[in-house]
């Protein structure tokens, strides 16, 4: 079967991991008919905007896309590229693996994780109000007039929506990956002691749709400080765990760094009949152009296109060669060495000549 799928390459190190992920998903043999669309920096110089409606059009078209790291301006600049485009999309679901690969460097052993992150609502939906603005003064004055509490007036603002809606759409999402997957068990993770209006909705939704998998799949719930806590502590002791957008985003990296890093860290942004797979690191433009970083996390987000394609045994034979180079510990970038300046590590595009090796030799 042939796959159309739109690739973005990115910004920084994006165009590099991607063409390392784009030759090892080739190299298993299934048919794709790649249509190459830009965003970020490369289509702002391009198109004069950040992210085309030809590029959106694109991955609508298609149903799935590929995409590479974009990079996001810290405190000022444009909004997130990567938000924005699950925002128009409505990719609803954030799916984050963490996975212990044997030869990468971690005080862990065996850890099989999944982070299931609400992608549409919470303080990522954009809403905000910059300080000293005439409508924030607005805001703020409104805001006093419901509330004893008062915020100070050179406050900037952002607003938390958290809807009854959004928080059972990914907790049952979250149940039906675990089903689907074989997991034993889901938790949720909030902050409702404090936010009982915010979080506390999304903890009751999730309650009341975890009744339907009552038989089918264990349940339980977590405060986000307490669970980073006890990720550190135990973190065999969890399986799925399905959190809002912000707590999504920061622990889901830190579920990578108990498995090594966002260097062998995937990601998919899914929505109702439509994906994007990225690595969850960012653009590094520091390095750009130099073949030095790991392709592995971007690699690992064309195995998880390769399962949402249904194409399981393609998927399975490539994350096996991924292991197996990894394992091997003799073409891997420098990250992956015991020491960041041996002189053995390899570049990018020669950890995904190892892995093709590896998968064309498995066949």
């Amino acid at each position: 079967m042939l796959h159309s799928i739109t690739l973005i390459p990115g910004d920084g190190i994006g165009p590099e991991v991607s063409l390392a992920a784009k030759r090892c998903i080739e190299a298993t043999g299934v048919k794709i008919d790649w249509e190459e669309a830009e965003a970020g920096q490369c289509a702002h110089e391009k198109y004069g905007e950040l992210l085309p409606k030809r590029t959106l059009d694109s991955i609508r078209k298609n149903k799935v896309a590929l995409k590479g790291p974009i990079i996001t301006p810290i405190g000022e600049g444009f909004r997130s590229v990567n938000v924005a485009i699950r925002h128009a999309l409505d990719l609803y679901a954030c799916v984050r693996p963490a996975k212990f690969y044997q030869g990468v460097k971690s005080y862990y052993r065996d850890i099989d994780l999944v982070v299931i992150r609400e992608n549409s609502e919470d303080l990522y939906a954009g809403i905000e109000f910059q300080e000293g603005l005439p409508k924030t003064l607005q805001l703020i004055s409104e805001i006093s007039k419901l509330q004893d509490k008062k915020i100070r007036q050179d406050s900037g603002i952002s607003i938390k929506p958290i809807s009854k809606f959004a928080s059972e759409r990914i907790v049952r999402f979250a149940f039906e990956y675990a089903l689907h997957n074989k997991r034993k068990k889901v938790t949720i993770v909030h902050k409702a002691n404090i936010m009982k209006f915010t979080d506390g909705l999304f903890l009751k939704a999730g309650r009341e749709v975890a009744k339907e998998y009552s038989n089918k799949v264990l349940f339980e719930e977590a405060i986000v400080d307490n669970m980073a806590m006890q990720l550190v502590q135990k973190p065999k002791n969890f399986d799925v765990l399905v959190l809002p957008n912000l707590y999504g985003d920061i622990l889901s990296d830190l579920c990578a760094g108990l498995v090594g890093g966002l260097g062998i860290a995937p990601g998919a942004n899914i929505g109702n009949g439509i994906a994007v797979f990225e690595a969850v690191h960012g653009s590094a433009p520091k390095y750009a152009g130099k073949n030095k970083v790991n392709p592995t996390a971007m690699i690992l987000s064309g195995v998880l296109m390769l399962r949402y394609l249904k194409e399981e045994a393609a998927a399975d034979g490539l994350e096996s060669a991924v292991k197996s180079v990894i394992a091997k510990g003799e073409s891997v970038t420098y990250d992956l060495k015991p020491s960041p300046d041996d002189p053995t590590s390899v570049g990018t595009q020669q950890m995904a000549d190892a892995v093709i090796h590896e998968l064309i030799c498995s066949k």
